[in-house]
């Protein structure tokens, strides 16, 4: 019988025992484990550091995310993709490498799904294959099953450092100019609206959750996101809401689109977006012309002019109206747009930022406040091109 045989019996044997009843703590799941690891081991010989070893491989299977365990615990992994039961990818340094982990079968990555999806009280089936999660530690959590997923269940899982990036961190990597951090920093503290582009993987939800800490502690902040990932400190009067999926039991949907429409009700200083992609637009720009200055979202776009293009779209996605009134509705919401995009060597930086001045006609106005500049040596640094304009919240700069 292999290793992996034996491990997989004794798992059989403590799901078994375990006390569905109640929530076991985790030293009893231990003691339950290595129990069992001594009568089955009983007629055969393992040393000490063997059955420390299974015992570590079965608790991470019954009690964690089995194989997984081991990279989300890494600290040096950013990206983890699984692509069906036998092929596993992670990112460690902005490059991808594929690893000699695999599941046993498709069936023990489905479980290791289900523990994950039950965890934040999301479904995901055949009839609903697509779903965001998150896990404990934060980290954001993408899985498609069968049928859309050809070659076996797709988990994709987005880690986030255990200890939050600061702005000096950002500076530190050569993501910011110390200038143009202090300028955002200034930005959010005086209740400009600022909408963060990028692509995927640019850091956008990094540099929200950066930004976040500039908020005065004053303020009552509530944060909408698809799963929440964000981590906002210093603000005590912090409302998180996320949404949730509809499913056969009844269950309704509850779109962001929802919880933007809540959180008008609710008294908002300023509402956090995690991220814009539909109709939900719309009723974003409502919020940023009614009196929520200072508040944050995200959006993927290639640039920052892009970033207002799919603003238009995603409003028209939900109501029929003239471009001229979307656009000015922009120019009132909207203050400043932070662009972002990842290097050649995999770095991330702030690429632009930038101003929304105003209407010039039917067209919107933009005010190029910083940007990426190559030094004719390979060498990119964020340059100060222009002053801001709009000096109504901050008057000195």
């Amino acid at each position: 019988m292999t290793y992996e045989e034996i491990k997989e019996e004794i798992c059989e044997e403590v799901r078994a025992n375990l006390d569905l009843s109640r929530e076991m703590e985790n030293e009893e799941v231990k003691e339950l484990i290595y129990r069992v690891i001594a009568e089955y081991t009983g007629p055969q010989y393992l040393s000490m550091a063997q059955k420390e070893t299974l015992g570590k491989e079965i608790f991470a299977s019954v009690r964690e995310l089995d194989i997984l365990q081991e990279l989300v615990d890494d600290d040096t992994i950013t990206e983890i993709m699984v692509n069906g039961p036998k092929e596993i990818f992670v990112e460690k340094k902005g490059h991808i490498y594929k690893t000699d982990k695999q599941f046993v079968s498709e069936e023990k990555l489905e479980d290791v799904i289900q523990q994950i999806v039950a965890s934040c009280n999301r479904v995901v089936n055949e009839c609903m294959p697509i779903v965001d999660a998150r896990l404990s530690n934060g980290s954001r959590v993408n899985i498609v099953l069968k049928p859309p997923a050809i070659n076996g269940p797709i988990v994709t899982i987005r880690r986030f450092p255990e200890n939050a990036i600061t702005m000096e961190d950002y500076i530190a990597f050569g993501s910011i100019t110390r200038e143009a951090a202090e300028f955002l920093q200034k930005a959010v503290a005086y209740g400009y609206n600022i909408f963060i582009s990028g692509g995927t993987g640019s850091g956008k939800t990094t540099l929200l959750n950066i930004l976040s800490n500039s908020i005065p502690q004053s303020s009552r902040v509530i944060t909408i996101e698809d799963s929440a990932e964000l981590q906002i400190k210093g603000v005590e009067n912090l409302v998180s809401m996320e949404t949730r999926n509809g499913n056969r039991e009844g269950c309704e949907e509850i779109s962001i689109k929802d919880l933007i429409k809540t959180a008008l009700r609710m008294r908002p200083d300023r509402i956090i977006i995690g991220e814009v992609r539909g109709e939900e637009a719309f009723y974003l720009l409502q919020a940023l012309n009614t009196g929520h200055d200072g508040s944050l979202a995200t959006a993927h776009a290639n640039s920052a002019a892009d970033m207002l293009l799919r603003l238009e779209m995603m409003v028209l996605m939900g109501k029929e109206l003239p471009l001229p009134a979307i656009r000015r509705q922009i120019v009132s919401g909207i203050d400043i747009l932070v662009h972002l995009g990842r290097m050649r060597d995999r770095v991330r930086k702030v690429m632009e930022i930038v101003e929304v001045m105003g209407m010039d006609g039917e067209e919107i106005l933009l005010n190029p406040l910083f940007s990426l500049e190559e030094d004719g040596k390979g060498n990119h640094s964020l340059i100060r091109i222009n002053r801001l304009q709009n000096r109504e919240k901050w008057i000195e700069e």
